[in-house]
């Protein structure tokens, strides 16, 4: 039996982990959804991101907030380029698994060109320490990140369900060609997706960068835990991946706490495949 105060601690630490992983599949679920690309290269983006946040800040003693400012505008760029590319080229949504595989492919060696595959740690004092509450450990860095993901996922939730782009992406998903002609601009709505989703890889990355230790082989570690929350959530829903995120970060913890490490990436996995084969049509 486990005391109390180690589940309480694995509840909360899965809670800061799904956050942690809705942060990182919101832009995943839009642009699976909307776009009808299954993007690979977002864990990529994250990491370039998580990897220029350690050089900026670690190295070049910039504060976190103005690197926010610097990379988001970046790589809602690099989003809209890569959306551009796929347009042009006319990729399916099949194919964009395979595109958007061999871009992370050469961003993971690129990065181990630039930064080796050693690991690295961003040493900084932004966010550092923690509260207790109850005999809990509440580390601010988690805090400040999960509040950054919720409030994140709300905002897009509610401008998804209240404004006139919600509206008209829902409209260009059901059929572009009537949306096009009520005057809905489906091309640059998929730009404003493709470049959102790539904003929320720097947002994750800079996080990434702040609470964990970054490998280049890390891109892929988080493909199997945030498709199961982009499909239990439900593929485009903001909220959807956020319940679904904290899921499993909760299972995962507890799972941990009550067996040991090696079974807590059964959990995702798990569900991943319980709805692949019996809810189907949540992709």
């Amino acid at each position: 039996m486990i005391s109390a105060t180690l589940l309480g601690q694995s509840v909360l630490s899965g809670f800061f982990a799904g956050c942690l992983y809705a942060l990182l599949g919101l832009g995943l679920t839009l642009t699976w959804r909307y776009l009808k690309v299954i993007n690979l290269a977002h864990f990529a983006f994250v990491l370039i991101a998580a990897y220029l946040t350690f050089q900026l800040v670690g190295k070049n003693g910039l504060n976190p907030l103005l690197v926010a400012v610097i990379l988001i505008p970046v790589f809602f760029l690099a989003g809209v380029a890569q959306q551009a590319l796929i347009e042009h080229y006319k990729v399916n949504e099949f194919a964009s698994i395979i595109l958007t595989f061999g871009f992370a492919m050469i961003a993971e060696a690129g990065l181990q060109w630039i930064w080796s595959a050693d690991y690295q740690k961003l040493e900084a004092h932004y966010m550092r320490g923690s509260l207790q509450v109850a005999g809990l450990f509440l580390p601010i860095s988690d805090i400040v990140m999960s509040l950054v993901a919720i409030s994140l996922c709300v905002m897009v939730w509610a401008a998804m369900r209240y404004t006139w782009l919600g509206k008209a992406l829902r409209a260009s998903l059901d059929n572009p060609g009537i949306a096009a002609a009520f005057g809905v601009p489906n091309r640059k709505l998929s730009y404003l997706v493709a470049g959102a989703s790539g904003a929320s890889t720097a947002i994750g990355g800079i996080f990434v960068a702040l609470l964990s230790t970054l490998a280049p082989s890390q891109i892929f570690s988080w493909l199997g835990v945030v498709f199961a929350a982009a499909l239990l959530g439900g593929l485009g829903s903001p909220i959807g991946i956020l319940a679904a995120g904290i899921l499993l970060g909760v299972s995962e913890h507890v799972t941990m706490a009550i067996t040991a490490p090696s079974w807590a990436p059964v959990v995702p996995f798990t569900l991943l495949m319980v709805i692949l084969l019996l809810w189907p049509e949540r992709i």
